[in-house]
């Protein structure tokens, strides 16, 4: 078997069957092997919060994902592309890319709701004390 240059012009090791189950095993030198059993941590229930943004920021965060996934869903059962989409819209096709990479922080809760609505989709939003959230 021979090694083939890489783009800085070294020569990789080849991947072979007994060197990933050496690897697997952690029976290759210089490979530590975690033999620990994992810790579970429960979730708050919003992976934003539980990826350390404060509360407030954590819940506008998983709106604005709730409101992006279902805009994605429609347009994608509609069956349309981009730039079909974007028309629909009366937006730009490079901002329906921006939708469809899930690129959150370029869209307010607004405008997601404003985009849902051209879509044919009516938005409620349900508000609850905190403490009731949290029991569930």
């Amino acid at each position: 078997m021979s090694s083939t240059p890489s783009r800085t012009g070294r020569a990789k090791r080849p991947v072979t069957i007994s060197r990933l189950a050496r690897v697997a095993t952690g029976k290759s030198s210089g490979v530590a092997v975690n033999r620990e059993r994992p810790r579970i941590t429960r979730g708050s229930g919003n992976v934003f919060e539980d990826l350390g943004f404060s509360a407030a920021e954590a819940a506008n965060l998983q709106l604005r994902s709730q409101l992006m996934t279902e805009l994605m869903d429609r347009l994608q059962a509609a069956g349309l592309k981009q730039a079909a989409a974007a028309r629909h819209l009366g937006v730009t096709q490079p901002r329906i890319s921006d939708l469809m990479r899930g690129k959150i922080d370029r869209f307010s809760v607004d405008t997601l709701i404003a985009l849902l609505g051209k879509a044919g989709a009516e938005v409620r939003l349900l508000v609850r004390p905190v403490l009731e959230r949290r029991a569930e």
